[in-house]
């Protein structure tokens, strides 16, 4: 079956499923594979459940007219959604980088959402198979869309661009993630820049943050539709906006180039990393013609719940829930952060860092002295990395979260304002209960 063939039944039942466990009726399944299954195996279940047919890349599971025979179900999915992209034309923002790319889609979001019809990458359905099934959620009703693509290798961001075909874009910065994947910092950059090669090669808008110097060398490297600045302190940004509180949460001014009028946004994010990330969804929203009072609504409620920056409040301490993820670049300025809080007690828990490949040891043992160097009064650190890093380093070195628990619940904190960040296998979130 052709693609446009399968268009047209994708028009008829505009439902993509792909799990069994949650087959919406008249959907469209589709059959693709894991480590460890093969969903071909699955098909007539789906079919019972309710699935109008089943995309299938198996011949001997083809029982009946509703099984639809490919070479390869993935392959298709992803040649669906482009085929549905070419559909659209609304304005489709595509973002990417190492750190702050979910909170900053999820804050282009609330703010567009004021004024568009919009949908946005749910979670973190940022790769291979998730940008595709965004894609196909997009119907005739909606104004505008904003995709996250996440990658852990290089080509990987060009893919998904080809799927996603942004007509605007930024990227949040580049930093030390995914090392191992990526062959290092440059590999990084090389991979996070595919999207703005996308941008340039498609005379499409790109957004940047004028106070990041490697995204500006990266963005005067190429040649775009437009260039649209933000950032803390140039004339030449669209948007300029500057800190006023982070108490914990940020408190900023802003306003607009050629304009003397300032606007206040209390927003309920920490962290001043965040900055930018609200600076971006500013500048998107300005230039797609919101007004700062649109803008601000959006801000102000966006509440974080993702287990980034977060800010949760137990019955003895303030939490800091930044664990859903992190690398070298994240964690230090998670650091940076809580040295510079004002609080009678501060307390860091770090997890380890994944896919860091030989630059482990190193990347964390610089976390630990940044931890060292910061004025806290207690600092965890959970995980073979950081046990094997410790060195004379002051600090707790537990090798399991099992162990902290043992150890919080034998010796508990009270009182503190407390970071819990480490990468999601470390799954920190077993310690909010104690805490």
């Amino acid at each position: 079956m052709t693609i446009d063939h399968l268009y047209q039944l994708y028009i008829k039942h505009p439902v993509i499923s792909t799990d069994t466990r949650r087959i919406a009726p008249g959907s469209l399944f589709f059959a693709l594979k894991g480590d460890k299954f093969d969903a071909n195996t699955f098909a007539a279940q789906a079919v019972a459940a309710g699935a109008a047919y089943a995309v299938i890349d198996n011949a001997h599971y083809r029982v009946s007219e509703q099984y639809i025979l490919v070479d390869d179900a993935l392959d298709t999915l992803q040649d669906l959604a482009r085929y549905h992209r070419k559909q659209l034309n609304i304005p489709v923002i595509g973002l990417t980088g190492s750190n702050g790319k979910t909170t900053t889609k999820e804050l282009i979001n609330a703010v567009l959402s004021q004024h568009f019809n919009t949908l946005a990458t749910q979670g973190n359905l940022n790769n291979h198979i998730g940008v595709p099934l965004t894609i196909l959620s997009i119907t005739a009703e909606h104004e505008a869309a904003i995709i996250e693509m996440g990658a852990n290798h290089q080509k990987e961001i060009e893919m998904l661009c080809t799927i996603s075909q942004p007509t605007h874009g930024l990227i949040t910065n580049v930093g030390k993630a995914h090392l191992e994947g990526f062959g290092g910092v440059e590999g990084v950059k090389k991979g996070k820049g595919e999207l703005y090669d996308y941008l340039a090669a498609h005379s499409a808008n790109v957004f940047v943050n004028a106070d990041d110097a490697t995204l500006q060398q990266m963005a005067a490297d190429r040649t775009f539709k437009k260039q649209l600045f933000y950032g803390t302190q140039s004339a030449d940004n669209l948007i300029n906006g500057k800190l006023i509180d982070n108490a914990p949460h940020l408190v900023l001014e802003w306003h607009e180039k050629g304009s003397s009028k300032t606007h206040l946004v209390k927003s309920n994010l920490t962290g001043v990393y965040n900055l930018g990330n609200i600076l971006a969804a500013i500048c998107i929203g300005t230039y797609l013609g919101l007004s700062p009072a649109e803008i601000n609504k959006g801000l102000e409620g966006y509440q974080p719940n993702n287990n980034r920056s977060q800010i949760v409040k137990t019955a003895t301490n303030t939490l800091i829930c930044d664990y859903y993820n992190a690398n070298p670049s994240s964690m230090m300025v998670a650091i940076e952060n809580v040295n510079k809080l004002s609080a009678e007690k501060k307390v860091l828990i770090l997890g380890d860092m994944f896919e860091m490949g030989d630059e482990a040891p190193a990347e964390h043992l610089a976390v630990i002295e940044k931890a060292a160097a910061a004025n806290v009064d207690e600092r965890i650190f959970i995980g073979n990395e950081f046990y094997n890093a410790r060195a004379s380093h002051t600090g707790h070195y537990y090798h399991t979260a099992e162990d902290a628990i043992t150890a919080l619940q034998n010796n508990p904190i009270t009182n503190a304002t407390i970071l819990i960040k480490g990468s999601r296998g470390m799954a920190l979130e077993r310690l909010v209960s104690l805490l």
